[in-house]
């Protein structure tokens, strides 16, 4: 176990959330311990598989809630303190500075080395610092012989490099490792890795061209410039291989440019990536209009103007490389696309709406596009479109730019189409009509980005025609026929993934199409004198022997039977079902124009929302009010009629006693008081009693 930890290496790498540090962080977390050497190698067998590198590295804050798996630690923001304590604990340091013309990650890593070299001393083990730049530092290098324009600057002159004036501090820093890090002694050993523009894994620089090729947004790709310029370009894995090799070789060259074997200049490299994955058109802009159109920043703009041809030899003669891409962009597109396209999730979704008419498969369709940018494919259109582009053809203003090859066939197949429609009253033959449905769904947006098929095949027999791979049947050996038998073969590049068969009873079906304004009815072919016979085909050939949902059976493509049985425009039970089923978008998404608009219509809504909720409050306490108000002056009636009532019942209770007062009691008192006031005693109190008292002996 000892020797194995002596393989196992600690490595630092510097912001792993950048596209260029986590795919060589990746790429050397997937290494794994080797020995040439037969008998370490059998020292080492017990631990085949074991990691040759343990990586760890700083991470941004924004970058939570990203799986960092082939980390053995990450750090978040650390302080000085903590990045050099962090530094000391590893074997290998490698700092990334290629990815950008910023100061920030340069003066980072200046004082980083600076820092290791103070603390040189104190290390138990010497020490590699790695330093990734950019061949920006070599921008501005010419040929030793000015007149020989076409011979390549060689490796060996690394010297003689002049820096891009934006990446002059990127030029001091190499130096710098260089002169720090000499000496055979020296406890920090120290490399720099001049790597060139970086593709692959999903694209950084480049990604724009991908973008824009795949979407489809543009006729032609544009390219910024005369793009004639030479660009050095490597592979982000093939980087993370020289530097793999550096720390297990330590070659005796310090300075080293990786770059693959590729002479490409940006012209061949846009042009290829449009013909794999685009409208196999480029189109040349004023370099301005990259900064207008928001597709580059000026420091990208200028990284793609790079005019470089570089001769290497270092990685070619002493490096043992397992190259991803050694040809370069260009020879190797088909995998960097398909690497784009895994890396960014973009996958085709495929759907079939079979159904009888006026059902909703076309509203269905158009719902489903949106929600997924997906191609609606209706039958018409399609062949209207290809009528269309034969014409623009033949008959175009510049046949001198057409060969003579693609002339003859769209003349050829234009006559066969008026043909064929001339003696079908005005129908497409099947075989005609299936070629261009084919050629529609192999088009690149629709291999791109996916389709819905809108009704159409109708039949077992058109399906099978149309996607059927009838060169895999014939040419299937005997040990095939077995597992074909259950699963006829099928061309799966244009295949629906998911068939969904909508239906409906014929009372509701007729009620929908009678609801329909007249003009409405009459363009959708949903009169009564069309929609009937429409309808008794369908169910004729719903009840067929073999039908097309048969057919996407036996491939092992089951489609999902929906039943329609309320009329709601919006689909919106059956837009839940089929979502759930097909799952999530698999594409960009919005636009950033479109998601502004999105987000202003939720904010809109969520406005209007919170205007309703108040006004509803408002009507609900204004109500409230007026109960409570109308409540108090009842209250205020229901109290004055009280008292009124109070006030009479006291004046009925007191009547009898003043009766009896007044008859009784008055008379006496009033003639004693008459008596007193006359004779005006001392004591008025007790003369009224004694006089009282007397008369009443």
């Amino acid at each position: 176990m000892g020797d194995n930890k002596q393989q196992t290496k600690r490595i630092f790498i510097n912001d792993v959330d950048r596209y260029s540090s986590k795919h060589i962080a990746k790429f050397l977390a997937s290494c794994v311990v080797t020995s040439e050497d037969e008998e370490e190698a059998e020292a080492l067998a017990s631990h085949e598989g074991e990691p040759a590198f343990h990586v760890v590295g700083t991470v941004s804050p924004s970058s939570k809630g990203e799986k960092w798996d082939f980390l053995r630690e990450k750090y978040e923001s650390p302080s000085s303190d903590e990045l050099l304590q962090h530094l000391l604990e590893c074997d290998v340091v490698v700092y990334n500075i290629s990815e950008s013309a910023t100061q920030q990650q340069v003066e980072e890593a200046t004082w980083v080395l600076t820092a290791l070299h103070n603390e040189m001393l104190s290390f138990t083990s010497q020490k590699l610092f790695i330093l990734v730049s950019t061949v920006m530092t070599w921008a501005m290098t010419k040929p030793q012989n000015p007149d020989e324009t076409d011979v390549l600057v060689s490796e060996e002159q690394f010297i003689r490099r002049r820096p891009h004036p934006a990446f002059r501090k990127h030029h001091s820093l190499e130096k710098l490792v260089l002169n720090l890090a000499k000496g055979k002694k020296s406890k920090l050993a120290g490399y720099v890795v001049a790597s060139g523009l970086q593709y692959g894994k999903g694209e950084d620089l480049f990604h724009y061209f991908f973008k824009v090729s795949w979407l489809m947004e543009f006729p032609k790709v544009p390219i910024f410039g005369h793009g004639t310029n030479y660009i050095p370009t490597i592979h982000v894995s093939d980087l993370g291989g020289v530097i793999q090799n550096i720390i297990q070789l330590r070659p005796r060259p310090k300075y080293i440019v990786a770059i693959d074997n590729s002479r490409n200049t940006l012209e061949d490299i846009v042009q290829m990536i449009s013909h794999v994955l685009g409208p196999e058109e480029i189109q040349k802009l004023p370099p301005q209009e990259a900064i207008v159109m928001k597709a580059f920043k000026p420091e990208e703009l200028e990284c793609l103007g790079i005019n470089l041809r570089l001769e290497t030899f270092i990685i070619n003669d002493f490096f043992n490389l397992s190259w991803t891409s050694e040809a370069g962009m260009v020879e190797n597109m088909d995998n960097i696309v398909q690497e784009y396209k895994d890396a960014w999730q973009l996958l085709p979704i495929r759907i079939l709406l079979l159904g009888p008419p006026a059902v909703g498969k076309t509203t269905l369709a158009g719902k489903l596009c949106h929600h997924y940018r997906l191609h609606q494919i209706k039958l018409k259109e399609v062949l209207e479109e290809k009528i269309a582009q034969l014409k623009e053809i033949v008959n175009g203003p510049n046949p001198e730019n057409i060969s003579q090859e693609i002339m003859t066939a769209a003349q050829t197949q234009l006559g066969n189409i008026h043909k064929s429609m001339k003696e079908n009253q005005g129908r497409l033959v099947d075989r005609l009509l299936f070629e261009i449905v084919e050629e529609k769904l192999n088009s690149k947006p629709c291999k791109n980005q996916g389709f819905v098929l809108d009704g159409f095949p109708k039949t077992y027999e058109q399906a099978k025609m149309i996607f059927s791979d009838v060169n895999v049947d014939e040419d299937a050996g005997k040990e095939d026929l077995a597992l074909m038998s259950k699963a006829p073969a099928y061309k799966q590049a244009i295949a629906p993934e998911y068939v969904f068969a909508l239906d409906a009873s014929d009372d509701f079906l007729t009620r929908r199409v009678q609801g329909l304004p007249e003009n409405v009815a009459e363009k959708m072919r949903y009169t009564q004198d069309e929609f009937v016979p429409r309808l008794t085909k369908h169910r004729q050939l719903s009840g067929a022997e073999e039908t097309v949902c048969d057919y996407f059976d036996q491939i092992e493509i089951h489609p999902l039977h929906i039943e329609v049985r309320t009329d709601d425009p919006e689909y919106t039970d059956i837009m839940k079902m089929i979502t759930r089923v097909v799952g999530p978008p698999k594409n960009y998404g919005l636009s950033p124009e479109e998601q502004e608009e999105q987000d202003q219509k939720k904010e809109e809504e969520r406005r209007q929302k919170r205007s309703a909720e108040a006004a509803e409050r408002k009507l609900r306490n204004e109500a409230v009010l007026a109960e409570m108000a109308a409540q108090y002056e009842d209250w205020q009636k229901h109290l004055s009629e009280v008292k009124r009532q109070e006030s009479e019942q006291l004046e009925v209770q007191a009547l009898p006693l003043r009766n009896y007062l007044m008859k009784y009691v008055m008379p006496s008192l009033t003639e004693a008081m008459v008596k007193c006031s006359k004779i005006k005693p001392e004591d008025p109190v007790d003369f009224l009693a004694e006089y009282l008292l007397r008369q009443e002996e």
